[in-house]
């Protein structure tokens, strides 16, 4: 009888064995199975820009962990330095596409950058999206890996300087300083396309190099030929650091300031809510919209991060969520994932967004936003009202973008 229970209980462990090595294998299999996919996030880390960087790596990082699973799949989030350089963005993103097989972009703070990798995300067959803003990213030079998910130079210049005219029709005199590289050009160029069919005269434009920290001799200038509105074409610190001096310099009462493009909630906390009470800010994004898919973005940011998002952290996170959401669609396969973007309806954290076939050009909400003074804030980041909510975009058949073979 003893022998007998030895033997069974011999055979139990040995069946034991065979199902334990069975689910190890298994499970082996799967793992190995299951394809690491990096999702390469392209910011400026360093440099003039770099908060602007780091606030949009928490975006795409956040995108990336709070991502539903992927079967086949396992996601992985790697950061980039362009190091706000061009040159050095597109030998960075060119050595990883060589050494890593790295097929899937999001990012760029300049739109100069944003171009580089854009050309080399396309040679070699991946997915970049961008919210830089030169209109040439969806335009002339235009290509089949580049979508663009932030309206154009063309669109924030409209839908914020349209319906401040709107609000102040006896605005008639308008002075702007511009940074002078590739965005700053477009925002001029559409500045005097809107001045000019409105008929307001644009008395003078000063420009400044991306090094520039000191904008008193600009603001001088500014100050000297009597606008009735001072538009700042500048961005992220450079935009605050103008705003700081020139309401230092009593400009604020004087005229009226609208910074085109501006960084949002992140801006704000920096210049505080006394400089920035009663001044004008377009904004990609901003956080109380009450759509569906921004409230979702405001409690998981609350939830993981404890804090509210601005807009490099909206902006990084949307292009990563569509990036993401389309490889679980159509899987690992870029080539597939360009075509399931091209005409892509989605609730998004400005709304309804539509990316565009013919160009790439993602058809979202622009802000126009007023600060306020403190008396007047409900919450510690409620330091704005929006004012208009605009999309302005030029048909896709008048970009000029031709997508080739």
């Amino acid at each position: 009888m003893h022998n007998k229970d030895n033997k069974d209980a011999n055979m139990m462990k040995n069946k034991l064995s065979v199902v334990i090595a069975a689910t190890l294998v298994s499970l082996t299999s799967t793992a190995q199975a299951a394809q690491e996919v990096g999702i390469y996030n392209v910011a400026s880390m360093s440099g003039t820009f770099a908060n602007f960087g780091h606030q949009g790596e928490k975006g795409a990082r956040l995108a990336v962990e709070t991502a539903a699973p992927i079967d086949g799949v396992n996601l992985k989030l790697v950061t980039v330095d362009t190091e706000s350089n061009a040159g050095k963005a597109s030998r960075k993103v060119k050595s990883i596409i060589a050494e890593d097989e790295g097929r899937y972009f999001v990012g760029s703070t300049l739109s100069s950058t944003a171009l580089a990798v854009g050309k080399e995300v396309n040679r070699t067959g991946g997915v970049y999206m961008t919210g830089s803003g030169a209109d040439e990213i969806t335009g002339i030079e235009c290509n089949k890996a580049t979508f663009r998910w932030s309206a154009p130079t063309y669109g924030a210049v409209n839908a914020s300087l349209r319906p401040l005219l709107d609000k102040y029709p006896e605005i008639k005199r308008i002075y702007s300083i511009t940074p002078q590289y590739v965005f700053g050009d477009a925002m001029l160029e559409n500045t005097k396309m809107v001045a000019e069919e409105r008929g307001v005269e644009l008395v003078g434009n000063s420009y400044h190099s991306l090094k520039e920290k000191e904008f008193s001799g600009y603001l001088t200038q500014a100050m000297a030929a009597k606008p009735d509105l001072l538009v700042l074409h500048n961005f992220g610190s450079q935009a605050t650091a103008t705003i700081q001096q020139a309401v230092n310099f009593g400009m604020k009462n004087r005229m009226k300031i609208l910074l085109v493009w501006s960084n949002g909630l992140d801006q704000m906390r920096t210049l505080g809510s006394t400089v920035s009470d009663g001044l004008y800010f377009g904004s990609q994004y901003w956080h109380e919209d009450q759509n569906p898919a921004n409230q979702e973005l405001v409690k998981l940011a609350q939830e993981k991060l404890g804090e509210t998002p601005t807009y490099p952290m909206a902006h990084y996170y949307q292009m990563s969520k569509l990036m993401i959401d389309s490889i679980r669609a159509v899987g690992n396969d870029p080539m597939k994932v360009r075509t399931h973007l091209e005409g892509l309806n989605y609730e998004g954290v400005t709304g309804k967004e539509v990316v565009r076939t013919a160009d790439h050009q993602i058809e979202k909400s622009f802000y126009l936003l007023q600060g306020k003074g403190e008396a007047a804030m409900t919450d510690s980041s409620d330091f704005a009202d929006i004012v208009a909510t605009n999309k302005y975009f030029v048909a896709a058949d008048k970009t000029g973008c031709n997508m080739g073979i």
